[in-house]
């Protein structure tokens, strides 16, 4: 469209550089000058005529200013065009591998999760398991908890307890202690271990913690952590029988001591020692301060009544001997309501004649002491009457003799 509108070409001409006698030039220098003046003549005539010179091929015009301009800017664009296509292979790039990170953190979180959930729901059938008293599957969904997640609130304590109620029942038997003879115990390790479960399984604790320690001692990393779940069991069993059923307090505290280096002890075994802890404490203020006894067996009176030391004396035989001993110390400090308490106390465990007679007496004290005293005001008013008709009858006989006075006397 450029070139349609410009009538003078020679202008857009470029200007010829080198050798000027061009052959070309030679042969149409006559007709080329003829054409000027045409050009000439045509230009200054209002009807633009357009000419291709003889000498500019027409299959190649050279470019204009115009074509260069748009030339480069279509280069520009192209580059432009390139560069966003690059731009968005970038971003296209970056986004592909952040979507892949983020899947892989997703998929990573969503395994973490169901993990933990699954967890969670073999812990929670353990629970169940173990209040259903399937016992060997609680075991195992514990154990399966513990592989996948070792910090789990709680899995360990109801781990133990679990191991506890498969070698334990709820009311142990008293089975004799046996010795160990001098000789070495040469058994190897996994009949040792054989005849710890059978010696667990028959509640003879104290053969099996022998047996355990000879395993232990011969060898140390055979199955160390069931041999140490063993040795809890037989010392916890052991300990509660002691204070139980055999009256040796101190040493069945002696044996839980032992056992919970083991694991934590359970309920059960803790108020086991406690109540011993209280019973031993009691004893020592036997026959030194019968007030203090009497408090400490108090607090067993209810929980334990039947348990007993090596003195044979159970909780509720050394409340009712505390009490009276403490009721003759309050009467003879005439405390007679405080003193009746304690005797009350004794008695409510079971009549005794030799203390019935005291107890009636010590009450009549308590009730007369509790009397609104108002005799005691009438008692000097009584006191007080004969005192005034003592000195009124003296008075009455001067009077007497005063009557006598007015007589004259005789005259001479």
């Amino acid at each position: 469209m450029g070139r349609m509108e410009n009538a003078n070409l020679d202008e857009t001409r470029p200007t010829p550089v080198g050798d000027e006698t061009d052959p070309t030039q030679l042969h149409t220098g006559e007709s080329q000058t003829s054409n000027q003046n045409d050009v000439q003549s045509m230009a200054d005539s209002s009807a633009p005529v357009i000419q291709t010179p003889p000498n500019q091929p027409p299959d190649n015009p050279p470019p204009t200013g115009e074509e260069i301009q748009e030339a480069s800017r279509s280069h520009a664009w192209r580059w432009l065009i390139l560069l966003g296509f690059l731009a968005l292979l970038a971003i296209a790039g970056a986004s592909a591998f952040g979507g892949y990170r983020s899947g892989i953190s997703q998929r990573t979180s969503l395994e973490a999760t169901q993990v933990a959930q699954q967890v969670d729901e073999q812990f929670q059938l353990g629970v169940q398991d173990l209040a259903a008293q399937h016992y060997e599957v609680a075991r195992q969904r514990f154990e399966y908890v513990i592989q996948l997640d070792p910090d789990y609130p709680g899995v360990t304590e109801k781990l133990a307890d679990v191991l506890l109620e498969l070698n334990t029942t709820a009311t142990p038997t008293i089975a004799p202690t046996a010795t160990l003879s001098p000789t070495p115990d040469l058994r190897g390790a996994e009949e040792l271990f054989s005849q710890s479960q059978m010696l667990l399984a028959d509640h003879k604790w104290s053969e099996a913690i022998d047996t355990l320690l000879q395993l232990r001692k011969d060898n140390p990393d055979y199955l160390p952590v069931k041999v140490d779940s063993m040795l809890y069991v037989a010392l916890r069993n052991r300990g509660v029988e002691k204070i139980l059923n055999q009256a040796d307090l101190e040493g069945g505290t002696y044996d839980l001591a032992l056992a919970e280096r083991f694991g934590p002890l359970d309920v059960e075994a803790q108020n086991y020692r406690t109540w011993a802890d209280l019973y031993v404490t009691g004893a020592s203020f036997w026959e030194l301060d019968w007030s203090q006894a009497a408090y400490y067996f108090d607090q067993l009176l209810l929980v334990a009544p039947n348990l007993r030391d090596s003195s044979n004396l159970t909780v509720t035989e050394r409340f009712r001997i505390a009490s009276i001993k403490y009721g003759d110390i309050l009467a003879e400090a005439k405390e007679w309501c405080l003193a009746q308490e304690q005797y009350q106390a004794a008695l409510n465990l079971g009549s005794d004649p030799a203390v019935e007679p005291t107890a009636s007496w010590i009450t009549k004290k308590c009730e007369d002491a509790n009397k609104p005293k108002e005799e005691p005001t009438q008692a000097p008013a009584i006191e007080a009457t004969p005192t005034p008709t003592l000195e009124t009858t003296p008075e009455v006989t001067p009077e007497v003799t005063a009557t006598q006075e007015p007589y004259p006397p005789p005259t001479p």
